[in-house]
């Protein structure tokens, strides 16, 4: 999930002295679960 990516730039230009960039594309689409959905919902996202 993206929620999990946040911070992922950060540490890896640290790990890198500030020398890597990094993309991102969407692969696939797939709804979230319903357990999930609860979480993105009570975190205001």
């Amino acid at each position: 999930p993206l929620s999990e990516m946040f911070g992922y730039t950060t540490v890896l230009r640290s790990l890198t002295q500030g020398r890597a960039t990094s993309t991102m594309e969407p692969l696939e689409y797939r709804p979230l679960p319903p357990s999930m959905v609860k979480e993105v919902t009570a975190a205001g996202v």
